[in-house]
C-alpha cells in the first residue's frame, strides 16, 4: 500500500493554511521551470500535507502566467497522491449563489494560451479525460463540508476561460445556455497534467458571484468578489481540516484509473523516444518508464 499524502493548491484569496504543524517549506526544483512558489509541507491530524498557493505569495501570478507544469511536477516530486484544487469562480444558477461550494465532477476547456500536457514531440501520449475528477477524493470532499456546515453542491460543470479578463455579456450568456454550472480561470490544464501525472484530483469551486448574466448585478468586480473571497477562504479552511482528519491513511485506487492513467496512454515507440524529454518526465511518468 502507498501512504496517502494530500496536497492542497489554494486559489485567489488562499495563500496559507493555518493549523499545519511540523511546518517546513521546501523549493523543489523542477525541469519545467519554477512553481508558483515553494511548497509549504507539514500535517494535519497526522496527515502529510502539500500547499501550494497557485498564484504565488500575494496574487503576482494571472491564470494565464501560472506554470502549471512545474507546479504539477513539483507536487508528484514531493510524493502528493490526492490533490485538492480551491479555486474561486462565478456561478450559472439561481441554485449555487456566492458562498456555495460545488464539487465540479466535469470541465469545458476554453484556455488557448497554455502548456497543456507534459508529452509531446519524443514521447506522445494520451490519458482519458472522460472522468477527470477522482469519484473517492469528491465523496470525502462532500461528507467533509456537510460535516462542517458548510454549503455544497456535489456535480457539476466547471468552464476554464483563458482571463484575466471577466466574461462578456454574451460569454456568460452562451455559457449558461449550454448548462455548465460555474465558471474559474484556473483548472485547466491543472486537471489534466494531474491526469497525466497520475495524481488524483478533484476541484473545489468556490462561488463568489453569478457572473455578469445575473441581472442582479451587471458587471463582476474585484472589490465584489474579495467580500465574498475572505468568507469563502475561512470555510475552505475549515473543509481542508476537516477532510485531513477523517482522511485515509493509505492511498484508496482510484475508481476511474487516476493514479494509473499512463497504463495505457503512451503510442511512441520505445527506440523513437527523446531521451531528453524522458529525462523531464522522471517524476510524472517515472513508473511507467521504468518497465
Amino acid at each position: 500500500m502507498t501512504s496517502a499524502v494530500l496536497g492542497i493548491i489554494g486559489g485567489s484569496g488562499i495563500y496559507d493554511l493555518p493549523g499545519l504543524e511540523d511546518v517546513r517549506d521546501e523549493a523543489i526544483k523542477s525541469p519545467w521551470g519554477e512553481p508558483s512558489a515553494p511548497l509549504r509541507r507539514g500535517t494535519l491530524a497526522g496527515l502529510p500535507i502539500v500547499f501550494l498557493p497557485r498564484h504565488g505569495k500575494g496574487h503576482v501570478l494571472s491564470p494565464s502566467d501560472i506554470n502549471y507544469r512545474a507546479n504539477i511536477d513539483a507536487l508528484k516530486r514531493a510524493g502528493v497522491t490526492d490533490l485538492v484544487a480551491l479555486s474561486a469562480c462565478g456561478s450559472f444558477k439561481e441554485e449555487l449563489p456566492p458562498g456555495t461550494f460545488v464539487l465540479v465532477d466535469q470541465f469545458v476547456d476554453r484556455t488557448y494560451k497554455r502548456e497543456t500536457s507534459f508529452f509531446g514531440r519524443g514521447c506522445v501520449a494520451h490519458v482519458s479525460m472522460a472522468h477527470p475528477v477522482s469519484p473517492l477524493l469528491r465523496v470525502r470532499l462532500e461528507a467533509a463540508a456537510r460535516a462542517e456546515g458548510i454549503a455544497v453542491s456535489d456535480g457539476g460543470t466547471y468552464v476554464c476561460m483563458e482571463g484575466p479578463q471577466f466574461s462578456s455579456l454574451a460569454e456568460s450568456l452562451a455559457y449558461k445556455a449550454q448548462g455548465f454550472s460555474v465558471i474559474g480561470m484556473t483548472n485547466m490544464p491543472e486537471a489534466k497534467l494531474a491526469r497525466e501525472a497520475e495524481i488524483c484530483y478533484a476541484s473545489v469551486a468556490m462561488v463568489t458571484d453569478f457572473d455578469c448574466w445575473h441581472p442582479g448585478h451587471d458587471a463582476v468586480t474585484v472589490q465584489d468578489i474579495i467580500r465574498v473571497l475572505n468568507s469563502n477562504a475561512d470555510k475552505a479552511k475549515a473543509l481542508v481540516a476537516r477532510l485531513a482528519r477523517d482522511f485515509p491513511r493509505e492511498h484508496e485506487p482510484c475508481p476511474v484509473g487516476s493514479d494509473r492513467a499512463l497504463d495505457n496512454a503512451l503510442i511512441t515507440a520505445p527506440e523513437a523516444r527523446d531521451p531528453a524529454l524522458l529525462r523531464k518526465l522522471d517524476a510524472v511518468a517515472g513508473r511507467i518508464l521504468g518497465k
